[in-house]
């Protein structure tokens, strides 16, 4: 721990000279500037942004406890508040101490011990004479005896390591070292060209060595005509030209053999030299872009202070392998998966205080972030809570309830099979839908991100014990490595993480349960699906005895997917799609091949979700509904203003709306009409949205009537009242979105 402890302190003192010389530069640059005739205005203006420097020196010194930095910046704020109100003028005296001053900065700044055995005496001697200067005791501060006066010399902190570039250069940089993989990829598919053109030509060699034997013979035979009087008399019956052309065609070929051969020891040697380069080059490229997991973890601790204080609950943070460095572009796609895990956490694992002491747990609960590597390109992160666990029979209740899951018979799916349940959007089993959770959107969101950037998610829950989630995930966005198959034609990559395995499948192996195909793997029956049916492309895939299968898997689901051909695995640089086409379903993104060609990249769970609706049961329609029945919607607002607003607003979606005024009102239209949800107020006169929530719970004719509460009471304490009466989302005006509002609408009807 102290090990790390220092490393990190290490990196945190060598981004504060970083820092601390750029605020020393501007600093020089401002006093320079102040010494010449300026106007007024500008002056004044110079003094302000010279002021804020002086400032933030002294909150990054602050940061990193250089006391004796600190205190002198704060004495020197205080000289350039003076000149900011004009209780003080610009004088030379001012210049040359300020001047000195700077080069105390400079000494301390970069000293081995960040200025801490800096003499005390002369900091206080410092300090005194800008406390004379900020009362209007314009005198120069003499050198301390023994020392010249002559400035700190410049060269001595233009010295350090760090230098500072902005993120969009080195982002560009980056880029081009990528494009760089394009060039590795070309030179490895020219050694293949010259191969098969070796391939080629061996091929000619042998068949001339088959015929060598008949070519003699010619050759003989010729002999003897030439030799033959006859022949002289009729040169049109020679073969000399023949034999002569099939000679001058050889001594060509093992010319073009021997050139061939030179051009493959040349490629050879440029594939080692540009791969070589190449790795490097990406290496440092992807170092240069490396930041500690700690840049993304030190705001998590406010973020669920804020969040357990809002529910009620006492939740500390446990952070380990923080110094763990990963592409910032990974970083920054990671933060908003782990606020919503965040969310979960506090949300529905950790308990309330008092029922974590009856089930003898400590008051506050824990969430453990750990971060480790694995393989040594890869990061294992495990994000786990020490709270209630998922319910398991809850979720299997609400899958069931959805028609997400089904059991046949006495058999029930798995638990684990459960548990990755909770990652489909919209499965949600909280209670009730609020402004922050319930729609069942955030794990949804959470394993889009994981897979997106080629990771995986998994969970593991105990009934009152925690949960965890597991995330394996690259290093690095430059390359990963993927398998390059063929489909009507079509060449497309897979990426290896999600590749389970590899196999030729007999197609006498093949069973068809429940109308669908399905091959055994080992102890299990994986579905089987065809990808140019999968993605629809028109043509007729290769029909062969034995199918080429690749077994992938995302998310606990596992399929074959049965392609022409497997060509080979090798390394992918992703092309992401612009804006407009942020989004395709099935394809991730698409990479250049080394003949120059482009394909896509599939996305895995795309895939799988497309195969299952492809091969499933076919829906059922009803020919005789032409035109979908509009939705009932009864809006309960004693606010007049507000009550048309949720008119117009739920009309203009395609609803029926009727109003009332208050509870009273409600339950009056409830007994005459029927509806399909209904929207309240809470804070209404007569009968207020929570006494007509229970009234609806308790008719046994309307009990499962979906109610949305839509209110300005936002406290804790409102929202449990609101589940304790049964309402199914509780909207706060504060927050209000006619898009949240239309969703939490869409999924209750």
């Amino acid at each position: 721990m102290n090990k790390k402890n220092g490393e990190f302190q290490k990196r945190l003192l060598a981004t504060f000279k970083a820092e601390a010389e750029e605020h020393v530069k501007a600093i020089t640059s401002g006093l320079i500037e102040l010494e010449k005739d300026l106007p007024p205005e500008t002056g004044m203006e110079v003094v302000e942004r010279t002021f804020r420097e002086v400032h933030s020196l002294k909150g990054a010194a602050r940061s990193v406890s250089a006391a004796n930095i600190e205190s002198l910046c704060q004495a020197t704020e205080n000289v350039f508040s003076a000149l900011k109100h004009k209780e003080i003028d610009l004088h030379p005296a001012l210049f040359n101490t300020l001047h000195r001053v700077v080069d105390a900065f400079n000494e301390m700044i970069f000293s081995s011990d960040m200025g801490v055995g800096f003499k005390g005496e002369r900091i206080a001697a410092i300090k005194e004479h800008l406390s004379k200067m900020e009362a209007g005791e314009l005198t120069e501060l003499q050198a301390p005896a023994g020392e010249s006066g002559e400035s700190f010399p410049a060269g001595t902190y233009l010295s350090a390591e760090v230098v500072r570039v902005p993120t969009e250069k080195m982002v560009a940089l980056l880029l081009q070292a990528e494009e760089m993989v394009s060039a590795k990829l070309a030179v490895s598919q020219q050694m293949e060209d010259i191969a098969a053109i070796l391939a080629m030509i061996e091929e000619w060699n042998r068949k001339w060595s088959k015929k060598y034997p008949e070519i003699q013979d010619l050759r003989r035979i010729e002999e003897r005509k030439i030799r033959s009087e006859n022949n002289r008399t009729n040169p049109a019956m020679s073969d000399a030209g023949l034999l002569e052309f099939l000679d001058m065609t050889r001594a060509r070929i093992r010319s073009i053999e021997k050139k061939v051969v030179d051009l493959k020891r040349q490629t050879q040697q440029n594939r080692y030299s540009i791969g070589i380069m190449t790795e490097n080059l990406l290496e440092n490229s992807k170092k240069a872009l490396m930041l500690p997991f700690a840049a993304l973890f030190d705001s998590f601790p406010k973020i669920i202070r804020d969040l357990s204080h809002e529910h009620g609950k006492e939740v500390k943070l446990t952070v380990s392998g923080e110094e763990v460095e990963v592409d910032r572009r990974i970083l920054e796609e990671l933060r908003t998966p782990f606020i919503h895990l965040i969310r979960n956490g506090i949300d529905h694992g950790i308990e309330k205080p008092d029922r974590r002491v009856e089930v003898k747990k400590p008051k506050a609960g824990n969430i453990e972030i750990a971060v480790s590597l694995v393989e040594g390109n890869k990061a294992e992160i495990t994000f786990s809570d020490d709270g209630a666990g998922v319910d398991i029979e809850k979720v299997r209740e609400v899958s069931m309830s959805r028609g997400i899951a089904q059991a046949s018979g006495n058999d029930q799916p798995a638990d684990q099979e459960m548990l990755s349940l909770i990652f489909q959007s919209g499965f949600s089993t909280s209670p009730i839908i609020t402004d922050i959770s319930g729609r069942g959107l955030g794990l949804a969101i959470v394993k889009e991100k994981i897979e997106k950037l080629n990771g995986r998610i998994s969970i593991e829950s105990r009934q009152n014990q925690g949960t965890t989630f597991k995330i394996a995930m690259p290093l690095s966005l430059i390359t990963f490595r993927g398998v390059l198959v063929k489909a009507v034609e079509q060449v497309f990559v897979i990426p290896t993480p999600n590749i389970e395995r590899v196999i030729r499948i007999n197609k006498e192996k093949i069973k068809t349960i429940e109308n669908r195909e399905t091959i055994p793997l080992e102890d299990i029956t994986v579905p089987l699906a065809r990808l140019g049916d999968i993605l629809e492309l028109p043509g007729i895939q290769e029909d062969r005895p034995f199918l080429h299968t690749v077994v992938v898997e995302s998310a606990g689901k596992m399929i074959g997917i049965v392609v022409d051909e497997i060509l080979s695995e090798q390394e992918v640089v992703v092309k992401n799609f612009n804006r407009h086409l942020s989004r395709i379903r099935n394809i991730a993104g698409a990479t250049i091949l080394g003949s120059g060609k482009v394909a896509p990249i599939l996305n895995v769970q795309d895939l799988i979700k497309s195969a299952m609706k492809y091969h499933g049961a076919p829906l059922k329609v009803d020919g005789s509904k032409t035109k979908e029945e509009k939705r009932s919607i009864l809006v309960v607002e004693d606010s007049i203003t507000s009550r048309m607003l949720l008119k117009g607003i739920l009309e203009t979606s395609g609803y029926h709306v009727k109003t009332a005024v208050d509870g009273i009102d409600a339950i009056t239209c409830l007994k005459t009409d029927k509806f399909d949800v209904v929207v309240s107020d809470v804070d209404m006169p007569r009968m207020n949205g929570f006494d007509l929530t229970a009234k609806i719970r308790s008719d046994k004719q309307i009990s499962n009537l979906p109610v949305v509460l839509v209110t300005a009471l936002e406290s804790r304490e409102d929202k449990e009242r609101g589940i304790d009466v049964g309402a199914n989302a509780y909207i706060v005006k504060s927050n209000f979105d006619q898009s949240n509002l239309l969703e939490v609408i869409k999924r209750l009807i």
